[in-house]
């Protein structure tokens, strides 16, 4: 990557390897998909760490909210483009990535026989698990950013319309609704502190990697129709699964389902069995383009396949966080467009409480024991302040005991 470094970068910087590390835990321990991964980078980078404030958090998430792709990894991203410019964002998606896409590549090369071996109690205390961290996520975010009725209006409104819509253009919708409802009701009077600027450099990268991200868009297919190449098609298949979808990891798979399945690549019951094997592990769920491109071809073509799948699905993400950022830091700093994010992040917490009832609540309490366990694990984060990763492992043995005993 280039040595430039965005406009929207502020002064204050983290090391690679300091990014990478912070990253690499998060990626080994955070259970519980998309929505339960903002949950663990709010308490991480706000709370712990305070490399975030709560409006700017809530800013990221909503932006990442608009652009297609994994929104989770998107935040993630984004933070380490903040802390570390090109180099820090790479070292916060290895660090947040490979634990899960080395996992399921040893899955799909025949060595991850573990994967059916986990116990179905362990996995489901971790779900219980993901319900405290996204509860936890959803106070303490409206506790900062719901601080009157209207903002309160807005995220309960949110919520209701994503619950009974039920789908990724809903949540489109509601944002750039609130946003709306923001611009008329909210006057604010302050720009704020927002990170300097580099002047025009940092813009003028930032629109060669949106041009990249349409260009890459309409070449790919054209190119992969006049080559015989696999490696190609491969790329162009996940490129465009990342470039295309809304929604995050659950919403990507009838498509790349559609993509691999009919063109003999990977049999449905391969593709099956690597999607159950996916939800046993940490971090993205795009991870499983990894698991998939592993399953294709034979000896050292398994490895080949899976690293151009993984990056592939993930390029669009960096394109579009590299090309966005130095904008929205700018767009930031208009009063009309912090209005209108007044709205926007009481409704990123409409649709964080949405998400906690459906799908992370409906998945994980099925009864008064896991209601208890959720309730522990609630008050040893907020309360008892224990850290992330010790609740996940202590929740996971927890779910396991409960399963082992009934």
């Amino acid at each position: 990557m280039s040595s430039v470094q965005p406009d929207s970068i502020p002064l204050q910087h983290s090391s690679t390897w300091t990014i990478f590390l912070v990253f690499l835990r998060l990626g080994l321990t955070s259970f519980g998909g998309p929505v339960a991964h903002l949950g663990y980078f709010r308490e991480e980078f706000v709370n712990r760490r305070r490399w975030l404030d709560e409006a700017g958090y809530a800013d990221l998430v909503a932006l990442c909210q608009f652009l297609p792709g994994p929104a989770s990894s998107q935040v993630g991203i984004a933070i380490g483009l903040l802390r570390g410019g090109y180099r820090g964002s790479l070292a916060a998606w290895a660090g947040f990535t490979l634990p899960s896409a080395i996992a399921l590549m040893l899955f799909a090369f025949g060595i991850g026989s573990w994967g059916e071996a986990v116990p179905d109690g362990l996995l489901h205390g971790l779900k219980i698990v993901a319900v405290a961290v996204v509860a936890q996520a959803v106070w303490g975010m409206a506790r900062n950013l719901c601080t009157d009725g209207t903002r309160i209006t807005i995220a309960l409104l949110a919520a209701c319309a994503v619950l009974a819509l039920h789908n990724a253009w809903a949540q489109l919708g509601v944002i750039v609704l609130a946003g709306l409802a923001g611009l008329m009701l909210f006057r604010p009077t302050s720009k704020g502190s927002l990170a300097p600027h580099q002047g025009r450099q940092g813009r003028s990268v930032a629109g060669l990697f949106l041009l990249s991200f349409f260009a890459l868009l309409m070449a790919l297919p054209a190119l992969t129709a006049a080559s015989s190449s696999q490696l190609l098609a491969l790329f162009d298949t996940f490129y465009r699964a990342g470039a295309l979808v809304f929604g995050g990891g659950h919403v990507v798979l009838p498509l790349l389902q559609a993509e691999v399945v009919p063109n003999g690549w990977v049999s449905n019951d391969i593709f099956l069995a690597g999607y159950g094997a996916a939800q046993a592990v940490p971090g993205p769920l795009f991870t499983f383009s990894a698991f998939l491109g592993g399953s294709i071809g034979t000896g050292s073509a398994d490895l080949i396949n899976a690293a151009v799948c993984l990056v592939a699905i993930f390029t669009p993400s960096f394109l579009l966080v590299f090309g966005v950022m130095p904008f929205w830091d700018r767009l930031r700093a208009n009063l009309r467009v912090q209005a209108a994010l007044g709205g926007v992040n009481a409704a990123v917490v409409g649709l964080l409480l949405a998400a906690l009832y459906d799908p992370v609540w409906t998945s994980a309490i099925f009864g008064p024991v896991d209601f208890a366990l959720a309730l522990v694990a609630l008050v040893a984060l907020m309360v008892w302040k224990l850290p992330p990763w010790l609740v996940v492992l202590v929740g996971g043995l927890a779910g396991w005991a409960i399963a082992a005993v009934s």
